[in-house]
């Protein structure tokens, strides 16, 4: 049976090792269809609770966190990365330095 695309992300996010970020467009890419940015979002938005899925390892491209760095939300997922080991510079994540490198074969 073909996984569905929420799946599919989550099985690209729990990839995604402790102490590096990807962007929503990077997980859609790894997850079949470089188009599906948004629906990372949603399905991010869509985790349980209570889900291992390390969702807070997902950024904007330019490494903003979801809902900006000031928001509940956003400082909730900051203060996760930092815990992390994750440095920001100006509110955002240093992409050049924690993007993960998917290597593929």
């Amino acid at each position: 049976m073909e996984k569905s695309a929420f799946e599919r992300i989550y099985d690209i996010v729990n990839q995604i090792p402790e102490g590096k970020v990807a962007s929503y467009g990077q997980v859609a890419s790894l997850a079949g269809n470089r188009r599906w940015a948004r629906v990372v979002g949603y399905a991010l938005h869509a985790i349980p609770k209570d889900s291992t899925v390390p969702w807070h390892r997902v950024v904007k491209k330019d490494g903003d966190v979801f809902a900006g760095a000031q928001s509940t939300g956003g400082k909730y997922q900051t203060e996760l990365l930092r815990n992390e080991g994750i440095e920001f510079v100006d509110g955002h994540v240093d992409m050049k330095r924690y993007q993960w490198k998917k290597i593929c074969y």
